[in-house]
C-alpha cells in the first residue's frame, strides 16, 4: 500500500492559491468556514485522510494527469456554472430499473433529494424515462463478462437532444454496463463539460439498483456530476472525485468531498457550507418528502443503515463548523 502525502504548503496553495485577487476571494469565508476547510493540512485530521493506493491497477497509478487546485478549476475557460435559467439538474432513467413501478418511483424520490442536498441550492427534476432501444445506440456483448453493454456516445448524443431549455445539465443513468470505445472494457460513466451531459451506469455494482450497495450508486452519480460542474479527478486527499478504475476502488472513494474540491462546488453553486451539511444530515434522518402513495415504502425500506458513518462524519463536520 501506498500513501499519498502531500506537504501543507502545497494542500494550502491548492485550496487558496497564490495569487493575490484569489487569497482575497478566500478571506471572504467566514473564520468558522476557513478553519474547517484548513482541516484538511492537518496530519492528524480526524476529517480529511490521505490517499492511499493498495495497487498498481489503482487509477492514479494507471491514468496519470494533472493536478487540478482550486486556482486551476477557477480559471479554466470551459468551465460552466448555473445561472437564473439554466439552474436544473435534469436525470433521464434508460432502461428498466426494477419490475415495480412503486419501488422505481421510491427510489427516484430519493435520489432526486440527495442530488438536491449534495448539490445544495440547485433543483433536480427526471425526465420520463425511455427505453434503451429509444436511445437508437450501440451495443455489445462483452468479451469477459458475456452481458449486454450500450455505448456512451450514442447515448451522450440522445442525451444533447433531449436537454431541456432550462438544464444546467442533464444526466442519464441506467442499469445498463456501458463502454466509451471498442478498446475498454467498460466505464462506470462519461461526462462532457462543454455540453453539460452526461452518462452513468450502475450496472457493476450488482444486477438489482435495489440494494444495500445503493451508497456506492450514489457516489458514481455525484462524482460524474461534478465533472459537469468542471472539477477533475482529485489527487489531494480522499474525496468522492477520486478516480476509480475498479469496484474496490470506487467503495474505497468516501461519499463527501476533500475542502479543495468543495471549495469549487460553492464556487459554482454559492451555497453556504454548512447547510449543505445540514441538508445531507436531514436526508440521512428523514422520511421521504415524497407523495403519500410512495411514503409507506420509503418508511420501511430507506436503507438509513448505509450512511451510519457518514452520518457521524457530518455531524463532526458540523461540529467544526459551529465552534
Amino acid at each position: 500500500m501506498e500513501t499519498i502525502k502531500h506537504s501543507e504548503e502545497m494542500l494550502r496553495t491548492a485550496l487558496i492559491s497564490n495569487h493575490k485577487d484569489f487569497i482575497d476571494m478566500y478571506q471572504k469565508y467566514t473564520p468558522n468556514v476557513k478553519r474547517f476547510l484548513e482541516e484538511g493540512f492537518k496530519a492528524n485530521s480526524i476529517l480529511f485522510k490521505p490517499i492511499e493506493l493498495q495497487s498498481k491497477s489503482d487509477w492514479i497509478l494507471s491514468h496519470p494527469e494533472p493536478k487540478q487546485d482550486f486556482y486551476t478549476y477557477y480559471t479554466n475557460s470551459q468551465r460552466k456554472t448555473p445561472v437564473p435559467g439554466k439552474n436544473i439538474i435534469c436525470i433521464q432513467i434508460i432502461g428498466s430499473f426494477g419490475d415495480s413501478e412503486t419501488t422505481t418511483n421510491a427510489y427516484i424520490h430519493w435520489l432526486k433529494e440527495y442530488c438536491e442536498a449534495f448539490f445544495f441550492g440547485l433543483e433536480v427534476k427526471f425526465q420520463e424515462p425511455v427505453p434503451v432501444s429509444h436511445t437508437g445506440c450501440k451495443f455489445r456483448i462483452n468479451k469477459y463478462s458475456e452481458n449486454l453493454q450500450i455505448h456512451t456516445g450514442g447515448i451522450l448524443k440522445y442525451l444533447k437532444n433531449s436537454k431541456p431549455k432550462d438544464a444546467f445539465c442533464i444526466v442519464g443513468i441506467t442499469m445498463v454496463d456501458l463502454y466509451p470505445q471498442d478498446s475498454w472494457n467498460f466505464v462506470f460513466g462519461q461526462a462532457s463539460l462543454t455540453e453539460g451531459m452526461g452518462i452513468f451506469s450502475f450496472a457493476r455494482y450488482d444486477d438489482d439498483f435495489y440494494t444495500m450497495n445503493y451508497k456506492g450508486k450514489l457516489k458514481t452519480l455525484t462524482h460524474e456530476i461534478g465533472h459537469i460542474f468542471g472539477m477533475q479527478h482529485c489527487q489531494w486527499l480522499q474525496c468522492i472525485m477520486q478516480g476509480s478504475n475498479h469496484l474496490e476502488e470506487s467503495d474505497r472513494r468516501p461519499i463527501d468531498l476533500c475542502p479543495i474540491c468543495l471549495r469549487k462546488l460553492q464556487c459554482a453553486i454559492n451555497f453556504d457550507i454548512k447547510e449543505r451539511f445540514k441538508a445531507l444530515l436531514r436526508w440521512i434522518e428523514e422520511d421521504s418528502k415524497s407523495d403519500p402513495l410512495v411514503q409507506p415504502m420509503l418508511t420501511s425500506h430507506k436503507p438509513t443503515e448505509a450512511f451510519k458513518n457518514w452520518k457521524e462524519w457530518l455531524l463532526q463536520c458540523l461540529q467544526h463548523l459551529e465552534e
